[in-house]
């Protein structure tokens, strides 16, 4: 049996890492591509003529490419979550008896 070389595999507890892009905005890049191509094919349909679809879509395209390339560097693995989550946190909690403090 000949040894196989597997690249995707990092380390133990290490996030897979694909050209530049980690963990979750590979799955983000991929359902952009995916959405364009739907996107593509309807305005296609509709009538709009081809080079404006290809222009229209390949510009698209670069931006997605530009905005999760961003994201992942900015962001890393976890820090678009926790930066979401830090966002749901009230900025003050208001209580108007100190019941819940004398509670016991």
């Amino acid at each position: 049996m000949s040894n196989s070389v597997y690249s995707i595999n990092k380390g133990i507890n290490q996030s897979i890492e694909f050209k530049g892009l980690k963990a979750q905005y590979i799955w983000y890049l991929g359902g952009g591509v995916v959405g364009l191509m739907i996107l593509f094919a309807a305005l296609y349909i509709i009538g709009i003529p081809s080079l404006i679809c290809i222009g229209f879509i390949g510009t698209a395209g670069g931006f997605l490419v530009f905005k999760i390339y961003r994201m992942s560097n900015t962001y890393g693995e976890y820090g678009m979550m926790k930066a979401l989550a830090k966002k749901q946190i009230p900025k003050w909690i208001k209580v108007c008896s100190r019941e819940v403090f004398i509670k016991m």
